[in-house]
């Protein structure tokens, strides 16, 4: 097994858990709250649900490695939301950091794929990360 295809399952595995705990977290808290937010900034309040089930099923996906690519570049358009209608006007350091970080990780699964040990690679028969 490649070096670089752990290190891409390792990224997999984190980006995905994070993600399903913040959509999880959004369901959990009441998506009302979340609602209201993307109301407050200008975002039409079925966008929560939206980007919370993205989160929440796409954190599943991306973990196990299933449609990696794809949830990858919904987890991209998310991010970029998140940074450009909420964050911006926030200071680097505990403001958009970590949505900086989430980003570039979901950009190297979109071009990456998803790497060993994942469901994409079983289901292909993909021998190439080995």
């Amino acid at each position: 097994m490649k070096s670089y295809t752990i290190g891409t399952f390792f990224i997999r595995v984190v980006l995905g858990l994070t993600f399903f705990i913040h959509g999880l977290s959004k369901f959990q808290g009441g998506i009302d709250g979340t609602v209201g937010f993307f109301e407050s900034i200008g975002i039409p309040g079925f966008m929560a649900y939206v980007v919370a089930i993205i989160e929440l099923i796409g954190g599943v996906a991306v973990i196990v490695g299933l449609g990696t690519r794809i949830v990858a570049a919904l987890f991209v358009f998310v991010m970029l939301g998140a940074i450009f209608t909420a964050k911006l006007g926030a200071p680097f350091v505990g403001g958009y950091e970590l949505d900086i970080a989430l980003l570039a990780m979901s950009l190297h699964l979109v071009f990456a794929g998803s790497g060993a040990l994942s469901l994409d690679q079983l289901l292909r028969k993909d021998e190439s990360y080995l």
